[in-house]
């Protein structure tokens, strides 16, 4: 390809990544502001405040959970049917699942079988990003030049913060234009219902978009792994387990920052609804260019100096974090929160180009799906689940900024012992 038709691929394979991914992570967002504000009331009103929590926060574990089976489903059919084309069916499968979870009746209506559709909505949701964000990473990754890398798929990372702002965005425009009551009755599904707009806008970029040069090569030179799950898992099972325990630190303080959050603020320091949901909402405004700083700094100081350093500073700021919101002030509260995400991003934003160089093209779209996502199992859904359950037993803040604290060190081990490939040429 010539130079301007390759550069004009570039772009529009990075822009993309960045507004697919945003309209993913909206609609799975929703679904976390929603579980903490409005699902205990409409599907466990019969539970006391605790276990009503509980159960929503549940329900949200379960998107986790599918993460990792739309990995291995999707990434096994992008290393062998191309990126494109699983971007595509992982938007629309998004798209059905969120406006689906917008026509649930409530408890009231169909009393449990609310909770049980909820539930299977979540597992679509679930399976779809599962399958989107190494498909996104590889399309922006996989047409920049090495020495770009970090900068271009942090534009994947960008859709969670921008997908962040759009729908507690939305949430907030309904809580602000109607009464309590409505909110809680028919607000709260208006942002969901929403979505099927956001999908179409998605489709028609992606759709004009060229499959990757990586791909291309592999399937004119014969070299496309047949069965690329099994062979990633037999190859390539360090590397996934590393880029899986990598994540610990990253996800859980990003669930605890974005979803407990909310919860804690609301029930634990008696904030309103709005507030708390304005202070996440633009927390997640400054996490916009600091992910894709951090991703360019990956490529010009390496990977592992980047994400090492985001790993140290989240071993420390939880304690920080909680003693400020705990301190009542309501300035405080918002400087803990408004900080929180940006210092993340130190790990968050060098990530995507960090976990898609540990594996060779012909397995990369499985690899790099697995070792993202499992992880979802392991920190980002128990998170808000466990911080819950460490307030409820010691009764103090402390035990979830420890908790915190310990999976950063772990996520810490693993930048050491994972290599560093920032700038390389493609490895096969």
């Amino acid at each position: 390809m010539a130079d301007a038709p390759e550069k004009k691929q570039l772009v529009r394979a990075v822009a993309a990544s960045a507004v697919g991914t945003t309209i993913e992570w909206y609609d799975f967002f929703l679904y976390g502001v929603a579980a903490a504000t409005v699902f205990p009331q409409k599907f466990f009103p019969q539970s006391d405040p605790f276990i009503g929590t509980l159960l929503s926060f549940s329900t949200f574990f379960v998107g986790f959970v599918a993460r990792p089976m739309g990995a291995a489903l999707f990434g096994h059919f992008g290393d062998r049917v191309g990126r494109k084309s699983l971007l595509i069916i992982t938007m629309m499968m998004m798209g059905v699942a969120t406006v689906g979870i917008g026509l649930i009746p409530s408890y009231e209506t169909i009393g449990i079988w609310g909770a049980v559709l909820l539930t299977i909505g979540r597992v679509f949701q679930g399976l779809s990003v599962g399958g989107e964000w190494s498909g996104s990473v590889l399309m922006a990754g996989e047409w920049a030049s090495p020495k770009r890398r970090g900068f271009t798929t942090s534009f994947a990372q960008f859709g969670a913060p921008a997908g962040m702002v759009l729908a507690n965005g939305a949430l907030a425009i309904m809580t602000l234009t109607t009464s309590e009551t409505d909110f809680i009755e028919w607000g709260w599904r208006v942002p969901f219902l929403a979505s099927i707009v956001l999908v179409f806008v998605g489709m028609y970029i992606r759709v004009g978009v060229l499959e990757t040069p990586v791909f291309t090569n592999l399937k004119e030179r014969g070299e496309l792994a047949k069965t690329p799950l099994l062979d990633v898992v037999r190859g390539n099972w360090r590397e996934i387990l590393l880029t899986m325990f990598l994540r610990t630190g990253q996800q859980v303080q990003f669930y605890i920052f974005t979803t407990y959050i909310i919860t804690y603020a609301t029930q634990q320091l008696g904030m309103a609804r709005a507030t708390i949901l304005n202070f996440v909402m633009l927390q997640a405004l400054l996490s916009l260019p600091m992910t894709l700083t951090m991703g360019h700094l990956s490529d010009k100081f390496g990977r592992r100096r980047i994400i090492g350093i985001g790993c140290v500073i989240m071993v420390v700021y939880p304690f920080i974090y909680f003693n400020l919101l705990d301190s009542g002030s309501i300035g405080l509260i918002f400087l803990a929160v408004f900080i929180a995400l940006p210092l993340h991003d130190m790990q968050y934003g060098p990530q995507a180009a960090f976990i898609a160089e540990s594996f060779p093209g012909s397995l990369r779209y499985s690899g790099s799906s697995l070792g993202y996502q499992l992880a979802s199992i392991t920190a980002g859904g128990p998170a808000p689940i466990i911080a819950v359950l460490l307030y409820r037993q010691f009764e103090t803040s402390t035990a979830i900024a420890v908790y915190m604290a310990i999976c950063s060190l772990i996520s810490l081990v693993c930048v050491i012992l994972l290599k560093d490939r920032t700038g390389t040429l493609d490895h096969k």
